[in-house]
């Protein structure tokens, strides 16, 4: 183990940009050594962690595909041995290929459920592993509004991010005897790269849906994240926590 890290560990996958890059800051700033995964963009994750350690945080970049089991298993023996169990995991890692059910290729919909739903699974198993040796930990789960209300055009994405909440519950219960917490984050529309592609008049109608009237920032992510990675939150398991300005009540 490297003597040199004394922070907790956390890592968050997918956190090269948008929500990711804004939790993993989030839990640099909160005191953890924070482990920015990505898939392939190693250079927008080498600005994260530069953004880190500018501001007096500390972190590591590790880059693997999380639809891929052997290398999270390998990826995560090799953050144990070098700093010790993993206290936080958030899966944030995911992406979505809109389309009409009729329309969906089976690639499409493999894809999807492999980095959105396995991809968390294959993650939480390598991590619990490490967890319940500890007897310690927090999961946490980026799912989306969209796994509880579904929308028209994105039964995959749905599919996927309904699937990781009734997983999250079954775990929670697996793993609490040994004090590992297992929570889900359901954001509703958060302004990121993703949703600037969107026009002024799909904004408007997006806006008009949510009660607080108002778009979430990633950073609104992050605090719940914050939140639910730290002690205040220990009686905290198997719950869902929507943050979606009301978007779903």
């Amino acid at each position: 183990m490297n003597a040199t890290v004394q922070k907790p560990l956390a890592l968050v996958t997918g956190s090269s940009r948008g929500i990711g890059a804004a939790i993993v800051q989030r839990l640099a700033a909160d005191g953890f050594h924070v482990v920015i995964n990505y898939a392939s963009n190693e250079t927008k994750a080498r600005t994260v962690l530069d953004a880190i350690e500018e501001a007096g945080g500390s972190g590591e970049l590790c880059g693997f595909d999380v639809s891929n089991s052997a290398q999270v298993d390998e990826k995560f023996a090799e953050l144990a041995e070098k700093h010790g169990p993993m206290k936080v995991l958030v899966n944030n890692a995911g992406i979505t290929v809109d389309g009409l059910l009729l329309r969906l290729k089976d690639d499409d919909l493999d894809r999807t459920l492999a980095i959105d739903l396995k991809g968390a699974i294959y993650c939480t198993r390598a991590a619990a592993k490490q967890m319940m040796r500890a007897r310690m930990g927090s999961v946490i789960q980026i799912s989306s509004v969209i796994g509880e209300m579904g929308n028209a055009g994105q039964a995959a994405y749905s599919a996927a991010k309904s699937g990781l909440i009734g997983f999250s519950k079954s775990v929670a219960k697996e793993l609490a005897s040994r004090n590992i917490r297992v929570n889900v984050i359901t954001p509703g529309y958060i302004a990121t790269e993703m949703t600037g592609a969107l026009t002024e008049t799909q904004k408007e109608a997006i806006l008009r849906t949510i009660p607080l009237g108002a778009t979430g920032a990633p950073e609104d992510v992050a605090a719940a994240v914050s939140f639910l990675a730290g002690q205040e939150s220990r009686y905290i398991t198997g719950q869902v926590l929507g943050v979606n300005g009301g978007l779903y009540i």
